[in-house]
């Protein structure tokens, strides 16, 4: 096992441990439209399926020296989720398919505005807002 994958690893055992990160991490369902196809100038709408993922995090907010009071704002949310333990969900199942989280996604009511992996390339730190 690479270091990458031991963090990732001693990580998860964290959020499981009831002593340790438990209480403050929260499941979390994705939704993503996708366009499945071209403008339909005739009923002027645009094919469109709905992909969806879930996974879990810690639930936050930005440190003070963070905030600009543009692009982030004092009530934006900051999620930190493991990389491998985001999963693409398709017809009601989750699959084996990792999924990387996207600017516009709908995170438990919030919407995705920037999305970044952390140095160690373990976690997605994600910046969402209520909309």
């Amino acid at each position: 096992m690479g270091l990458r994958e031991d963090l990732q690893a001693d990580i998860a055992e964290a959020f499981d441990d009831v002593d340790g990160l438990a209480d403050a991490v929260t499941a979390f369902s994705c939704t993503r439209e996708v366009v499945t196809g071209d403008y339909d100038a005739e009923t002027g709408t645009t094919p469109q399926t709905t992909i969806g993922y879930q996974g879990r995090g810690v639930f936050g907010g930005f440190r003070q020296f963070e905030i600009d009071g543009s692009r982030i704002l004092a009530t934006d949310t900051k999620i930190t989720a493991l990389q491998n333990e985001i999963w693409r969900v398709e017809n009601g199942e989750v699959t084996n398919t990792p999924e990387v989280p996207q600017v516009d996604d709908v995170i438990n009511g919030l919407t995705v505005l920037d999305v970044r992996k952390d140095p160690a390339d373990a976690a997605w730190i994600i910046q969402a807002r209520r909309t």
